[in-house]
């Protein structure tokens, strides 16, 4: 294993270091881990989010104005604790209650859980709001239900905006379980991660096979299969993101008037002709921009093959598994308020625009 690292104990701690080096306009505490925003003029929703380091730039890339007020960066693909999440809560919190945004991992949500209860007993408000785009999976190694990947990212961007804009936590809450109710994801691998704690590839794939539906931690996805060429691949990831199968899943609600978490059932909507989307092309870490566009060509064709508009789009490395080779596609079927927020400014060390 040959990695711009130096002890592996170590890793988390000194990107950090230089993560703070790199923009000292943010926060970075080192015990417990966390980045954040300064406290903002006016009173605003916190929007926080956090999970397992090797996924740069997400979370950490994202905090700053337009987006995550607070991030919660774990040790590589572990789930930060609970502790973590509550200091960088207070650190940001202004007085109109903090939103949690958890990928759909065991680890996260039970940290995250905590993380509401603790708060809420200290006279906050609070709700979390579960991501689970991966339509590759129904249950994983890591989940009960789909898992959260880089469909986080979009709807980071659309809920940051809407935080700056004085809604409520209410409407955030709301705004999130719309935004994963219409949001999808699709993963392939054509060569695994290596986890510096461990100093070798998590799988092994031969020189022609990828790993179809693939996690962003090298969980196994749906099948093996040859790989021939950039758009027979980029054909079946779409059909399968394009399956106009409803998806019903449970999921916990906190309830803050009475201090509980109530389960609710979700149903995710169908792409139809005539949607707005936004697309998200995204690099698993180790795929060239190069590619991407290339990839990105043929999901323009066969969106508008099937009457699909795509209003806009994101192309490049925004939700990464370390050094793997491969991408992820990720729909979101925006509505007109959706498309409003996504075009507010944002100013953040990965994403910016408008400012």
């Amino acid at each position: 294993m040959k990695k711009m690292i130096n002890q592996v104990d170590n890793i988390v701690r000194e990107q950090l270091e230089g993560f703070s080096n790199a923009n000292p306009d943010l926060i970075v505490s080192l015990d417990p881990f966390y980045i954040s925003r300064r406290k903002p003029e006016k009173p605003k929703v916190a929007l926080i989010s956090g999970g397992g380091s090797g996924h740069e730039p997400m979370h950490s890339g994202f905090v700053g104005f337009g987006m995550l007020d607070s991030a919660c960066p774990g040790e590589i693909f572990t789930s930060p604790t609970p502790d973590q999440m509550y200091e960088c809560a207070k650190q940001v919190e202004s007085g109109e209650g903090i939103l949690f945004l958890v990928k759909n991992y065991t680890g996260d949500v039970m940290n995250f859980e905590t993380a509401v209860e603790l708060l809420h007993g200290d006279g906050y408000k609070v709700q979390a709001a579960l991501i689970d785009d991966d339509v590759a999976v129904k249950d994983s190694l890591y989940t009960a239900g789909r898992r959260g990947v880089a469909g986080t990212v979009l709807a980071e961007k659309i809920l940051g905006a809407a935080t700056e804009d004085g809604y409520s936590l209410e409407e955030c809450s709301k705004l999130a379980k719309r935004i994963t109710n219409h949001a999808r994801s699709i993963g392939v691998a054509l060569s695994a991660c290596t986890v510096p704690a461990a100093g070798i590839p998590g799988f092994t794939l031969a020189d022609n096979d990828v790993e179809f539906g693939i996690g962003i931690h090298g969980e196994p996805g749906i099948k093996r299969m040859p790989f021939t060429d950039s758009d027979s691949m980029v054909s079946e990831m779409m059909e399968r993101l394009l399956d106009n199968t409803s998806y019903v899943r449970n999921v916990n609600r906190w309830d803050n008037e009475q201090g509980e978490w109530i389960e609710e059932s979700w149903t995710t909507s169908p792409l139809i002709q005539g949607d707005n989307v936004i697309v998200l092309v995204n690099s698993l870490g180790g795929t060239p921009l190069s590619e991407l566009y290339c990839v990105y060509r043929k999901v323009t064709e066969i969106l508008e093959k099937k009457g699909l508009s795509i209003e806009r789009n994101l192309i490049g490395a925004y939700c990464t598994s370390l050094d793997m080779q491969g991408i992820s596609i990720s729909l979101l079927n925006a509505d007109d308020e959706m498309l409003s927020l996504w075009d507010k400014p944002v100013h953040t060390p990965a994403l910016r625009w408008g400012c």
